[in-house]
């Protein structure tokens, strides 16, 4: 009998963590029932070929198993490129390193400028039920969507982001996008998310939102033009109808 050892537990472990991201990302991409249709299969196959040691059904099914993979690299190809740039954008890395680095008073000083003008623009906006569309750059560049818009370049400040939105402003349509301390452009194009469990009230502000977080790491912010409600839109989820300190919160992690 196999002596089970610390390398065993550690790969059963690293194995078990590895479905668990692959489940949580599609989950978050409404693909879950694809993903527990595919794990079901492989234990089948597990079953037949290994345990049982059928060899015609196990053959079959390891010629199934073999050109499967390519069926799925199509199948999730959108969801394999987001697990990529997540990898590639080394977040994790970045998170594990600042751990280990302490929070001066200066560093939290520095963050609270940041976020407030935001902040301030976006309940002002709220509260006179003005629409608008911001993205925060996160680790994932946004050039491409930048370069949809306008580029203005500015300092960001609160009455600058207002006036961009105001009704009248030739570029309150499309979306502003926001780098470091920077305006970097306005009136810019974001993918509309083409998932099919998008509630209905959301509406196509929501839905650009909800495709650029599924793309990129930016974090979005929508003012609703119907509601006045603030949303932010993380990772492909959407948190609607959010307080001025859960918004500060959300804006402060982009810089940490």
């Amino acid at each position: 009998m196999a002596h089970f050892g610390i390398k065993d537990a550690i790969d059963i472990l690293l194995v078990a963590f590895f479905l668990y991201q692959i489940y949580r990302l599609m989950k978050k991409t409404g693909t879950t029932t694809i993903f527990l249709g595919v794990l079901a299969f492989v234990a089948l196959w597990i079953v037949i070929s290994q345990v049982l040691d059928m060899r015609l059904m196990g053959a079959i099914l390891d010629k199934l198993i073999s050109g499967g993979f390519i069926l799925l690299v199509i199948v999730f190809q959108k969801e394999i490129r987001e697990l990529l740039q997540a990898v590639g954008s080394n977040k994790g890395i970045k998170a594990f390193m600042k751990l280990f680095k302490p929070k001066t008073d200066s560093t939290v000083e520095s963050n609270l400028s940041y976020a407030m003008p935001i902040v301030m623009a976006s309940m002002d906006m709220a509260k006179r039920k003005e629409g608008a569309l911001i993205a925060i750059q996160h680790t994932v560049s946004l050039d491409t969507f930048i370069e949809t818009g306008e580029e203005i370049n500015a300092n960001l400040s609160a009455r600058l982001i207002e006036n961009i939105f105001f009704k009248n402003s030739p570029l309150h349509d499309g979306a502003m996008i926001i780098v470091g301390k920077k305006i970097k452009a306005a009136s810019c194009i974001l993918p509309v998310s083409q998932r099919q469990n998008i509630p209905p009230h959301l509406g196509l502000r929501h839905r650009s939102a909800l495709g650029l977080s599924e793309e990129t790491d930016a974090i979005v912010i929508i003012v609703s033009e119907e509601t006045g409600r603030i949303s932010v839109a993380h990772n492909g989820q959407i948190a609607e109808n959010i307080s001025a300190e859960e918004l500060q919160k959300t804006i402060i992690s982009t810089k940490n």
